[in-house]
């Protein structure tokens, strides 16, 4: 099972992702730990993308995707794997249609405001990295990360501010990927406004 999850920041595509991959054996793929993985093994590929990210400059969609393309051939990808921000934009989406894969495209839906409220009550372990919510998920003492005693901070883009941002740039440049696979009969819209668990029990009911 092939899948690409497309949703706004804060959905949970994340989330779910995790417990999807325990579930049906199939790794999770951001671009983000590709590209730090290339770089950190010095490959060809990874030592093009750090000179690009060095220079300020913005990973071209070509490169994107033959990361992106030399990720899904290795053995682990099998059986089928999870794509978290990849594709980001039509041409992306394209390329990754001439691999000739058999995709399901997962549309998380959520009302801005959720986003909104998810998000700027995010809080994140400087340590660990492990995530909680001061309204859902709050640690145990206010500040201090549950499991490691890490300091939890607000990140810059769970900022109110930056949210509106990276929404509007959602919009603008993934949007447009829905009915890209819209028109391709591949998509399949969840709830992502639900906890997550609930959610992971309707994927499961859609995708056996």
């Amino acid at each position: 099972m092939n899948f690409i999850f497309l949703g706004p920041p804060g959905a949970g595509k994340g989330s779910l992702a995790v417990k999807v991959k325990e579930d049906y054996k199939i790794p999770h793929i951001s671009t983000g730990d590709i590209f730090r993985a290339n770089i950190k093994a010095q490959t060809p590929l990874g030592v093009k993308v750090k000179a690009i990210i060095d220079s300020g400059s913005l990973v071209s969609d070509e490169l994107t995707f033959e990361l992106v393309k030399d990720r899904l051939a290795q053995d682990d990808c099998k059986n089928g794997f999870i794509l978290d921000g990849f594709p980001r934009t039509i041409p992306q989406a394209e390329m990754l249609e001439t691999l000739g894969l058999d995709l399901a495209c997962v549309n998380f839906t959520i009302d801005n405001e959720v986003v909104i409220r998810r998000l700027s009550t995010r809080r994140v372990c400087k340590a660990c990295g492990e995530n909680f919510n001061v309204l859902t998920k709050a640690p145990k003492v206010e500040g201090i990360c549950d499991k490691c005693g890490g300091e939890l901070y607000q990140r810059d883009d769970d900022k109110q501010e930056s949210i509106l941002h990276r929404m509007d740039v959602y919009k603008e440049q993934t949007e447009p990927l829905i009915n890209f696979y819209k028109e391709k009969g591949k998509i399949t819209d969840l709830d992502a406004s639900i906890e997550t668990d609930v959610l992971l029990g309707k994927f499961k009911e859609i995708f056996k």
